[in-house]
């Protein structure tokens, strides 16, 4: 089971996305896919500058057919929004007016409160190249605006209605922090095995010359297990190290091949690190 609880029927209950005079198939279709990422489903076009249906915005949904199929296109936008009880318009730019703006976290957070209260609402975009004209952000009850470079504020029409439907799914979500898969559980190593590893970790050194002048060895054995403590390996992970130094400690300039032996040979392990053998019977 996934690790985020999704909200119930999301696709049913989510704001509608409003397309003001769209003008590529492409960019409705990339928006179709936005939307389905999380789970909105309801798309109204207003006067697409190509027409309708389009199977270049088909192309480019990715799947999304439930979006495209269910398209309702529209010839005005007082007509798109006339159902509907509450909405946002999407601006970058300061308009004249009264209208209180929000940022997207909190209208994701509004639009949430109004669904849970059985109200209907819409997010607006507007064109491609200018957005919407004031007389439409007009038709609206509130702004959202992104918090964006001010020197290059434009969002391609995709990414706005995907940073929206993100907010709202995220406003459904129990914990927000939560998410779909998670790193595998691991068994933690134990002392015993940690300690090995220093065992056979400081011997493979110790046979390089590695701990000189060795008056500092002490020293350096104490700032080695520091950093190996440091890490709280689990038990697969002190596998993989015990599998490199096993490697290393193969090879040495006098033979660059290796000595043939295998890996972790317990004849060649220092005396600390080897796992005692059990006794056989006669």
């Amino acid at each position: 089971m996934s690790a985020v609880d999704h909200p119930e029927n999301a696709s049913a209950a989510g704001p509608a996305i409003i397309l003001v005079e769209p003008q590529l198939g492409e960019n409705i279709g990339m928006v179709a896919r936005a939307m389905a990422n999380f789970g909105l489903a309801e798309l109204r076009l207003v006067n697409p500058r190509d027409g309708w249906p389009s199977e270049k915005a088909r192309a480019a949904a990715s799947r999304a057919d439930h979006v495209i199929d269910a398209v309702t296109v529209f010839g005005d936008l007082a007509s798109a929004v006339a159902d509907l009880n509450f909405v946002f318009a999407t601006t970058a730019r300061e308009r004249d007016g009264f209208k209180p703006v929000r940022g997207p976290v909190e209208a994701g957070r509004a639009l949430r409160a109004r669904q849970i209260a059985g109200l209907r609402t819409g997010i607006l975009f507007g064109r491609e190249r200018f957005g919407l004209y004031n007389d439409e952000v007009g038709l609206a009850d509130e702004i959202v605006t992104f918090p964006v470079d001010p020197g290059f504020s434009s969002l391609n029409i995709a990414q706005a209605v995907l940073l929206m439907s993100y907010e709202w799914m995220k406003s459904g979500l129990k914990d927000e922090t939560a998410t779909n898969f998670s790193s595998p559980e691991m068994k933690p190593a134990s002392k015993e095995e940690l300690h090995g590893l220093f065992a056979y970790l400081e011997g493979a050194l110790e046979a390089r010359g590695y701990f000189r002048p060795a008056p500092k060895k002490p020293k350096m054995v104490d700032n080695l297990r520091a950093v190996l403590t440091r890490a709280g390996f689990a038990e697969p992970e002190l596998k993989v190290l015990r599998g490199i130094i096993s490697s290393l400690d193969r090879f040495s300039p006098a033979m660059p091949r290796g000595d043939g032996s295998p890996g972790d040979d317990p004849r060649r392990l220092p005396a600390a690190a080897r796992k005692p053998q059990a006794d056989k019977e006669d």
